[in-house]
């Protein structure tokens, strides 16, 4: 689990093919403080497993999966990415609960610069535009940003410098990919409260029936 906190950027200093997907070497821009091989790091919002740690170099695999929904396999060496590790029960929750687990890729579609601010449009899939809300949380890049206005297949977000100076953000352009995690809590809710079938619902012994009524004193 993260927050959208990201704690420095890091570059990918290598790429190979490995078991169906690829393997990154990286280099974190800080310490790794007390690492624990197989740790969780956000890669670009992206949870990965680390290893090989030494110093502020580490691998990470990447599965074919994760290559489907993300931009990592767009990426090559030289390039930079957010980073952020796992977080801890003591920890500051600074920005909203990110899993890591990526939905989909988003354009931009929009850059403009409002005083001292950054103003970003971007368009995304239908399929997860109704878990996005103004004034909502979303993990663009596996940075935490609350969302300015939503539309059909569209969002925006308005940016400070910090985070344009300390996250790729600040590098992308019209065109640019983006890795999207919508807020979570959305996505259950909405399992939640979906309808059943009937056939599931006798399966699970749910549904409103005499016999519902009876167990629950309205009979």
């Amino acid at each position: 689990m993260f927050t959208g906190i990201i704690e420095g950027m890091g570059k990918i200093v290598g790429r190979r093919t490995g078991g169906g997907g690829i393997i990154l070497d990286l280099h974190a821009g800080f310490e790794l403080t007390d690492p624990e091989e197989g740790e969780s790091i956000a890669i670009n919002g992206v949870c990965l497993t680390a290893y090989n740690i030494s110093g502020r170099r580490f691998c990470a695999d990447v599965s074919p999966e994760t290559l489907s929904r993300t931009k990592l396999g767009a990426l090559g060496p030289g390039e930079q990415v957010n980073l952020e590790r796992a977080l801890k029960l003591s920890d500051r929750l600074g920005g909203h609960l990110v899993s890591g687990h990526v939905d989909c890729m988003a354009t931009v579609s929009s850059r403009k610069e409002t005083g001292q601010y950054t103003l970003f449009s971007f368009s995304v899939p239908g399929e997860v535009e109704r878990y996005i809300i103004e004034k909502g949380s979303i993990a663009i890049d596996g940075v935490s940003l609350t969302v300015n206005s939503c539309g059909s297949g569209s969002f925006a977000v308005s940016i400070i410098p910090h985070t344009l100076k300390v996250t790729t953000l600040g590098a992308l352009k019209v065109g640019s990919k983006v890795n999207i995690e919508v807020d979570l809590i959305g996505k259950y809710v909405e399992k939640l409260l979906s309808p059943r079938t009937q056939s599931e619902s006798q399966d699970r012994g749910e549904g409103i029936d005499p016999g519902f009524l009876a167990r629950n004193g309205f009979m």
